[in-house]
């Protein structure tokens, strides 16, 4: 396998501190986060003033600079995660010119957030619909589009995703499996989900999960919310996916996610690899 970090969990960091950072933890890749969320000099966090972002507008003028910065640093960008939605074309077109200058094969492209507050056909058949564009357009630039398993959307499980992509060119269209983001919705065993998107698993994210009571209402219902923890700490069963990638012989990148804020991120990146790499090794010597 190969490991990679998302810069949306390395939100302190600017984009040079994060490629040298994340070298010296050891990982081989970076992948970065590409929106128009302008860096907070006081109080970044994950998904607002994140200072490890690249600009949505002007990225595929300024892919070059942040290309160099990554290979200068040795780190690889197996893909971005970007923050473009299906029925987005235009922009889609050119975070796809961004990628391409970036050397990066494949990109994030959102699919419809939902909640239940209207249709799930009509937004399904109109979200395949607007797919096959950017598909086109992913083939027309020589990446691959990604679409993320992701819990309140219209594809939070492998078996939406394949129902979903099903039809499009596997070289133009894939799929990011995210088990932490499946214990909060659409979870399926690993081998279940990898073998469900057969040709279309095209990346993997790794982060964790689990479920804590938030109260009890006077009927005796509890409610419950999904929190981020420490990759060893949720119940996605890391060595249950690790042994499922082995048997559907992906030996691709596996990029970090972590959400989790019990420690520095210095010491999630250390630990992550550290833990992943055991897992690995355990596997093989178990074969």
């Amino acid at each position: 396998m190969k490991y990679a970090v998302f810069t949306v969990s390395t939100p302190d960091y600017t984009p040079e501190q994060a490629v040298l950072k994340i070298k010296y933890a050891g990982y081989g890749g970076i992948e970065w986060r590409v929106q128009d969320d302008p860096p907070s000099v006081y109080n970044p966090t994950f998904w607002s003033g994140n200072r490890a972002t690249l600009p949505l507008t002007g990225f595929e003028r300024d892919a070059p600079k942040w290309r160099a910065l990554s290979s200068d640093a040795g780190l690889e960008i197996p893909a971005i995660a970007t923050y473009v939605k299906c029925n987005e074309p235009d922009k889609a077109d050119l975070a796809m010119q961004g990628a391409s200058a970036l050397g990066a094969p494949a990109l994030r492209i959102q699919v419809p957030h939902y909640d239940g507050t209207e249709s799930f056909a009509k937004l399904w058949d109109a979200s395949i619909q607007e797919y096959k564009v950017i598909a086109g357009l992913a083939a027309s630039h020589g990446v691959k589009a990604l679409v993320e398993l992701h819990h309140r959307t219209i594809v939070p499980s492998a078996s939406a995703a394949r129902r979903f992509l099903d039809g499009l060119d596997p070289a133009h269209a894939g799929a990011i499996h995210d088990a932490g983001n499946m214990i909060h919705e659409g979870w399926e065993h690993p081998r279940l989900a990898f073998e469900t998107l057969g040709p279309y698993l095209a990346h993997v994210h790794m982060k964790n999960t689990r479920w804590e009571p938030v109260e009890a209402l006077d009927d005796g219902t509890v409610q419950w919310t999904a929190i981020w923890v420490p990759v060893p700490e949720g119940i996605a069963d890391v060595r249950s996916i690790m042994r499922a990638l082995r048997a559907v012989s992906y030996d691709a990148w596996i990029t970090f996610e972590d959400f989790s804020t019990e420690h520095p991120v210095e010491v999630n990146l250390e630990r992550n690899l550290a833990y992943i790499r055991a897992i690995e090794q355990e596997i093989a010597n178990d074969t």
